[in-house]
């Protein structure tokens, strides 16, 4: 590839990579929040749920976007966004202050990941998109979980704030790169922004997961209304992308069976992954009293593994097909968690560092590859759609993971002690949990993906596509 490309996606990784970092980043810090800022955990979660559910309100709008505007005004005006949120919760006393500035912050962080996702899809050949998106896999994948070690690292010796400052510091760096790097390719192009698509996406999104944020409370209605708000927008939204010719979100691409197959993928790894990384850090430091330099390290181990796996995940894909990486992963990912429900001691921390490898591993094999393989047989136009779409669903996923995994180990922590918020027992029902959701997907993944390497068809197109090398555009499309 062209100097100029390998600069404009190193710097793409680079903002991918630092908003990814700032997903996750308050899960080791949540205890040090909590106690400063006097909050319960089912309150606290919201600083990562609310991250979660922001994103995948926005993310449905980056197709529109990316067609709207050039690439150097989408990344420098989100990683603005992004550096502004996280300067307000640096200085900020306030939770719900604290609160605005994460939306801030994922408002930048859900384009930076779908943008720098299209680029990958739609400027790289096909048989090298595998190894590419095996190192953006790093940003959406290791990051977030690389990033409880830093945290965890910043958080005892300078505080919970420096987590912000530091982010600001390499934001500020990221952009002064991108005003060099990121050019403009196109004009913006004039395209009617669908707002009622927009209000009926957000609005269904936000009520399902308020619905579920009230999960503990005593008023029934406030479980309910959201939940059938939620339900009804999301009906009107699906009915309006059906019926529009150019539709805000194109919901058809998941007739394409790959499409369909890696976005249910996506969104059951996701409520495992993200619900565990929530609750991983409550665990370490509340449950088994360790601090929190002790919690980032014992995620470390996992964080190397998976950064080693990821890029190797991409090369196995491009050489052998998908079906020994998902099948692998999710069985890994089962035997993680279920692991976990078993933990009961604070000496049993070592056995919680071997399950979060395994955890990780299945991870960095699932992660990016599943993403690629479902979008290679669509039309280059749809990539956006298909993109948004996955990236939406499995974010909403994430989020609605960590609210009801917090939600029950909250409730059955209070329920096997008194003023408890958090316990042995609350942890090993939140994992049983989370290990029912890998099992599903084990059993999709070992149901609907076929075995063994590529059939001579797969391997003649990616011959014919290595053909192209010099035309990524064409490349794209076979």
């Amino acid at each position: 590839m062209t100097k100029k490309m390998n600069w404009l996606f190193g710097t793409l990784l680079g903002g991918a990579v630092l908003t990814s970092l700032l997903q996750t980043s308050l899960t080791t810090a949540l205890p040090k929040i909590m106690t400063a800022m006097n909050l319960t955990a089912t309150k606290a979660q919201w600083l990562t749920s609310a991250f979660s559910l922001t994103m995948g309100i926005m993310i449905p709008a980056t197709a529109y976007i990316i067609k709207r505007y050039s690439i150097r005004k989408i990344f420098l005006t989100t990683m603005l966004l992004f550096t502004v949120g996280a300067l307000i919760d640096a200085l900020t006393q306030s939770f719900a202050v604290l609160l605005v500035g994460r939306v801030l912050q994922a408002l930048g962080s859900g384009t930076i990941l779908s943008l720098t996702q299209v680029v990958v899809l739609t400027r790289y050949p096909q048989e090298r998109q595998g190894r590419v998106m095996g190192i953006f896999g790093l940003a959406a994948g290791a990051a977030p979980v690389i990033s409880p070690t830093l945290t965890g690292l910043l958080v005892d010796h300078w505080g919970w704030r420096s987590i912000f400052l530091f982010t600001v510091v390499i934001a500020l760096a990221i952009i002064m790169l991108a005003l060099i790097t990121v050019k403009s390719e196109k004009d913006d192009v004039k395209i009617k922004f669908d707002y009622w698509s927009f209000i009926w996406c957000s609005s269904g999104m936000s009520g399902i997961l308020l619905s579920l944020g009230n999960l503990t409370s005593k008023n029934l209605l406030l479980i309910v209304v959201p939940l059938l708000l939620g339900v009804l927008c999301n009906f009107f939204f699906i009915r309006r992308q059906l019926r529009l010719p150019e539709p805000f979100l194109n919901i058809r691409v998941l007739k394409n069976r790959n499409t369909a197959l890696a976005t249910i993928i996506s969104i059951t790894m996701y409520a495992v992954m993200m619900g565990g990384s929530t609750l991983y850090p409550i665990l370490i430091q509340t449950v088994m009293k360790k601090s929190a330099v002790v919690s980032g390290l014992a995620m470390l181990p996992g964080s190397v593994a998976m950064t080693l796996v990821s890029p190797l995940a991409g090369k196995l894909f491009d050489q052998y097909g998908i079906s020994k990486l998902v099948t692998g992963g999710s069985l890994l990912m089962f035997i993680s968690c279920l692991g976990v429900s078993f933990i009961n001691s604070p000496q049993m921390l070592w056995l919680l560092i071997i399950l979060y490898i395994l955890r990780l591993i299945a991870v960095g094999c699932i992660m990016m590859t599943v993403v690629t393989w479902g979008m290679q047989k669509l039309d280059p136009d749809d990539v956006a759609h298909g993109t948004a779409l996955l990236t939406s669903l499995r974010t909403v996923s994430g989020a609605v993971g960590a609210v009801i995994f917090t939600e029950i180990m909250s409730m059955v922590s209070h329920m096997a002690a008194q003023h408890t918020s958090a316990n042995y027992p609350g942890m090993q029902a939140a994992f049983l949990a989370i290990t029912f959701v890998a099992l599903i997907q084990l059993i999709i993944a070992l149901v609907f993906f076929r075995k063994g390497k590529m059939n001579e068809k797969q391997k003649s197109e990616r011959i014919k596509n290595k053909n192209s090398v010099g035309s990524p555009k064409i490349a794209a499309r076979s």
